[in-house]
């Protein structure tokens, strides 16, 4: 069975997105589905091109658990056609994504992260970089509930292919 592959997208890739996916491999593993499914982070910037994530989210992953292991990279055309789900933290990014020439013919796997956490109706993945600890607090609150429901959604999606 072919992996399924999971982007997910903020403007730095210092913050929110890696955070974002070091939550869901820390989830997919404590699922079982880490031989199923992979993951990966980007911004859409080319700001932090090779930087670790920020100092404040490393020490807020860990201080809830989470190991952090990235550098950042912008995303590219490529991607497009590499991920079957392209996860964008918030609006001004999701609309970044369609910037990319021939995007529109990959709009059924880009998706806003909340669309994933079914206890509000927000959108936004607030970006926390110049807020403090509360702010970050908030933003892994926010990506742990989404990621729960995004990974309920491969689960099926998943049993439904095997």
């Amino acid at each position: 069975m072919t992996r399924v592959k999971v982007l997910f997208v903020c403007l730095g890739n210092i913050c929110r997105s890696p955070l974002a996916e070091a939550i869901f491999k820390h989830k997919i593993r404590g699922n079982g589905l880490h031989n199923y499914v992979e993951a990966d982070s980007c911004g859409t910037s080319n700001y932090h091109i090779g930087d670790t994530p920020d100092e404040r989210t490393l020490a807020n992953a860990l201080k809830n658990g989470i190991a952090i292991h990235h550098r950042g990279r912008q995303l590219s055309v490529s991607d497009l056609e590499e991920f079957d789900f392209i996860v964008a933290m918030d609006s001004s990014n999701y609309r970044n994504i369609f910037r990319l020439p021939g995007a529109e013919q990959h709009q059924h796997k880009i998706f806003l992260m909340r669309n994933f956490d079914a206890t509000d109706n927000h959108t936004e993945v607030p970006d926390p970089y110049y807020g403090g600890e509360r702010g970050f607090q908030e933003v892994f609150d926010i990506l742990d509930r989404a990621t729960d429901g995004f990974i309920a959604r491969l689960q099926q999606q998943l049993a439904d292919r095997l």
